[in-house]
């Protein structure tokens, strides 16, 4: 795919994986629109990111657990950029507790959120990129999506089924010219999970490393499809 000019939708992307690949799109002359909860963090983000360029940034509102937020973001993204070429679902949440101790609430925040906003998306996304005649949908997942742990069944439920609902929906429009990837990140120095980015953990994959890989995926040929990506830290400290 040839990214100059491209309209592509980031959700979730005022900070960590989310902005480095707005940031990356934008320098390969894709314009952005961004999505997150919050107004001001939209305000500084697009701000920053429309410092660097070729690309441009505009952001709006949206909380991707609701139905009609997303419809909205979608039309005024189309009706500000013109159309739709590329969909990064990013935005998620993560919770660490044993599943006795979670509550009902926040169980259906962590899929919803995860895995219902991914759904709200394609099918607003969908239909715009058929359109344009084909485009691109990668979805952020985690190595959580094939490994389960102890106290994040509710972000191992919402991976997993993202990982099906990624593959079932590859199938659906790959020809209809639209790919389908999904990319399963180990350990990455983000606030995911209500963790601090930090120094000390330079073992672990930085946001740029997954935006690097979005990139990439644009630059096969119309003919291959790496549909599952995985990318975790080299070298891990050792238990």
């Amino acid at each position: 795919m040839n990214l100059s000019g491209k309209k592509a939708v980031v959700t979730g992307g005022t900070r960590g994986i989310g902005r480095a690949i707005a940031e990356a799109l934008i320098r390969a002359s894709v314009d952005v629109s961004i999505s997150a909860r919050h107004a001001d963090d939209i305000k500084r983000a697009t701000a920053d990111l429309n410092e660097i360029g070729p690309g441009r940034c505009l952001g709006f509102v949206c909380d991707v657990r609701d139905e009609a937020q997303v419809r909205s973001f979608f039309e005024k993204t189309v009706n500000a950029l013109g159309g739709l070429d590329i969909l990064i679902n990013n935005a998620g949440i993560g919770m660490f507790a044993t599943v006795e101790s979670t509550s009902g609430d926040d169980f259906r925040a962590v899929i919803e959120t995860n895995l219902c906003g991914v759904f709200y998306c394609c099918h607003e996304a969908i239909p715009l990129m058929k359109q344009r005649g084909g485009g691109y949908i990668i979805n952020v997942s985690s190595l959580a999506g094939v490994n389960a742990h102890p106290q994040m069944a509710a972000y191992n439920a919402s991976k997993f089924g993202l990982n099906g609902f990624s593959e079932a929906l590859m199938q659906e429009v790959r020809h209809d010219n639209i790919k389908v990837s999904y990319i399963m990140p180990g350990s990455v120095n983000t606030h995911f999970g209500g963790d601090e980015p930090s120094d000390d953990k330079s073992w672990q994959l930085q946001s740029e490393d997954i935006a690097h890989v979005v990139v990439d995926l644009f630059r096969y040929p119309d003919r291959a499809l790496p549909s599952r990506i995985e990318i975790r830290p080299s070298q891990p400290p050792k238990r």
